[in-house]
């Protein structure tokens, strides 16, 4: 009986703690993926400047929260060459989905708090679609230069947390390093950026 009163005291203590939900948006301070032009097959990024998502928190005794992300950003990139004296170009898009899940510790302030969090990361690709144009042809391919759908690596960030009311709107700067890159060209003139930097503000209720 004891046992079963302490597992219950237990779980509605976790159930008690509060829980937010809200969006997330912002900016990302680096390139998805670095290209470079050789003279004889360039390659072009055009970088989406544009995230968003969801983003959903438990909050723990002492000042510390769990915080799991779904965030979402457009991936294009072009490449023009010569291939056997042909003129050829190609355009590839995708969706580039990361899913942060991070231990967050705010610091004791009345009304802007500041916090720092830290934790992994999973990134996946998903729509991927490869035009190539030639000269006299035109058609889709599989996009060589991606070697895999998804990449995992930990995060750092800080930021505040602003208390409005019923709204907490939290400004963050973030910061995360992936552990391999998913596009990659042979020939080393196209590669994702493995150091990734953002600009983020949540609004939770």
């Amino acid at each position: 009986m004891r046992l079963w009163l302490l597992f219950l005291c237990g779980a509605a203590s976790v159930l008690a703690q509060p829980f937010s939900a809200g969006i997330k948006a912002g900016v990302p301070l680096s390139d998805f993926v670095n290209a470079t032009q050789s003279g004889t097959f360039d390659y072009t990024s055009q970088t989406q400047r544009y995230i968003f998502g969801g983003t959903a928190e438990l909050r723990l005794p002492l000042g510390f929260a769990v915080e799991f992300d779904v965030l979402y950003r457009h991936l294009q990139y072009s490449a023009s060459g010569n291939i056997a004296g042909i003129l050829t170009t190609g355009k590839t898009t995708a969706a580039n989905w990361e899913f942060p899940l991070l231990l967050k510790y705010r610091f004791v302030f009345p009304v802007v708090r500041p916090y720092v969090d830290g934790g992994v990361a999973w990134d996946a690709l998903s729509g991927l679609s490869q035009t190539i144009s030639q000269a006299v042809t035109q058609g889709n391919a599989n996009p060589f230069a991606v070697k895999n759908n998804g990449a995992t690596g930990f995060v750092l960030g800080a930021g505040i947390d602003i208390h409005a009311v019923f709204l907490h709107i939290s400004p963050e700067v973030r910061y995360t390093r992936w552990f391999t890159a998913p596009v990659t060209d042979v020939a080393g003139l196209l590669q994702s950026n493995q150091n990734q930097a953002e600009f983020l503000v949540g609004f939770t209720f």
